[in-house]
């Protein structure tokens, strides 16, 4: 039979190189591989649920979705949200083109459920992702349909966090948020915009969660937290809600382990500076920078002098709160050279450690046409909310000031690239200030403005700012 087969294919074979001369085709006849059609770019589509999409009166505990090609369940306990929120989590099992949900835990009466899978759900050959697909059925005669949606940002800096939880909490007393897991969850999508769906009309508590440790509770100061004054009653005509989010202590993790490396003090005693090479600018104060805490500092025997070494009227010498730097404060002349001398016995840290000799520091301030000056103009900006004005560069304010009127200016202003932000100042200490949850205190606002402004050196920068 094989050699039946392979006469066979020898005739097809001369057939076509026949029926190419006789035709007058030029160039080689190849046997190619079926390049297989456009690549695949559609996400998985559900072909059946049991029990169906929607149903109510339901009693049972699993739930089957069949799709149309095979798939895949990628990171469940993280993607897949079930509300009203389980004591239990469920268990999701896939096989072929088959998912599984077995709900552990004894089904709520006259209860609207939703299971969201996030981004749970992808085919296998090419990863594509089925989006947030949510599978809805009642317990009940009817599926809740109320909604609530809102927004919830990061106070500090105006800025949005996907990553942020938000937790519903029906008929509740203040400290559920911190002892169980919510009746209910969403997540905040990039632009900090959040829906909950298939709701009951009743009150609800509302909150937002960077949660740290997985246990949708909100249990530490340095998790990032919201909370709405007042419970929310969800009706037909709901108005949108609006959250911030803040943490009320920083997490110094990063500090403290820097800290316990240092721990032990260096044999010698040694500083670096603020200066850019040996330039001083104009606007900021020089510090002197030490490896190890300091126990004595003589201020009398550092002094700041001009080039014939005679005393700077006026300027300040101090130790900072740590302990480990010295700022030297004076208004700075421009294109002045200035020495900074200290003796050997100005500083010891608290091992006695002192300078290895007497020193001088040589240094010229820099010009102010190496400045531009700044002009901005404020519309629609409410002076009643103590608004201050910061200029942010890598995420880090360096800059601020009250502003007072419709119109700021400044003579001198280091010339780069910068984001602006309002903080509206409640406390008027011209810093940002976190909320607290036990004081129901609100975190201060700030506002981010959507223009970043470039300053040139030597030039009058205006700009004009709408609100």
């Amino acid at each position: 039979m094989r050699k039946g087969i392979y006469a066979f294919l020898t005739a097809v074979s001369i057939l076509v190189m026949l029926t190419v001369q006789q035709t007058g085709l030029s160039g080689c006849a190849q046997i190619g591989i079926p390049t297989g059609g456009p690549k695949d770019s559609l996400p998985p589509r559900l072909v059946n649920a049991s029990p169906a999409l929607k149903s109510t009166n339901v009693t049972g505990n699993k739930i089957t979705f069949s799709f149309d090609e095979y798939i895949e369940v990628k990171e469940a306990q993280a993607n897949v949200i079930v509300s009203p929120q389980p004591k239990n989590n469920p268990v999701i099992e896939y096989r072929l083109k088959t998912v599984t949900v077995k709900l552990k835990d004894t089904l709520l009466p006259n209860t609207t459920y939703a299971i969201n899978f996030g981004n749970a759900i992808a085919d296998i050959n090419e990863g594509n992702v089925l989006r947030d697909f949510t599978y809805v059925f009642s317990t009940g005669k009817t599926i809740d349909s109320l909604t609530l949606g809102g927004t919830v940002a990061l106070a500090e800096t105006g800025k949005t966090d996907s990553t942020l939880l938000i937790l519903l909490y029906r008929n509740a007393p203040d400290s559920a948020v911190t002892k169980r897991k919510p009746d209910y969850i969403t997540r905040s999508d990039g632009s900090g915009r959040f829906t909950f769906n298939n709701l009951p009309e009743d009150d609800f508590k509302v909150y937002a969660l960077k949660d740290g440790d997985g246990g949708k509770t909100y249990n530490a100061k340095t998790e990032i937290f919201a909370f709405a004054n007042d419970p929310v009653r969800v009706s037909a005509k709901t108005p949108d809600i609006s959250l911030l989010a803040y943490a009320e202590e920083k997490d110094n993790k990063e500090g403290n382990r820097a800290g316990s490396k240092n721990a032990s003090p260096e044999k010698k005693l040694r500083y670096t500076t603020t200066l850019s090479g040996e330039t001083q600018d104009l606007l900021s104060d020089l510090i002197l920078i030490f490896n190890n805490p300091l126990k004595t500092i003589d201020t009398n025997t550092i002094r700041l002098t001009d080039t014939n070494y005679i005393a700077i009227p006026g300027a300040r010498i101090r130790p900072d709160s740590t302990n480990r730097n010295i700022i030297i404060s004076t208004p700075w002349s421009e294109a002045t050279a200035y020495r900074l001398l200290i003796s050997k016995t100005a500083i010891a840290d608290s091992a006695g450690n002192q300078l290895a000799k007497a020193d001088t520091i040589r240094f010229t301030t820099k010009k102010e046409t190496e400045y531009g000056s700044l002009v901005l103009r404020f519309k629609n900006l409410d002076l009643s909310l103590h608004p201050v004005l910061q200029f942010v560069q890598n995420d880090n304010v360096v800059n601020t000031w009250p502003i007072t009127g419709n119109e700021w200016r400044q003579k001198l202003f280091r010339s780069g690239e910068y984001d602006l932000r309002i903080l509206f100042d409640a406390n008027q200490n011209q810093k940002w200030d976190p909320g607290n949850y036990t004081q129901k205190r609100q975190p201060e606002k700030v506002k981010p403005l959507p223009q970043k402004i470039a300053i040139r050196a030597n030039w009058d920068n205006e700009r004009e700012l709408i609100l």
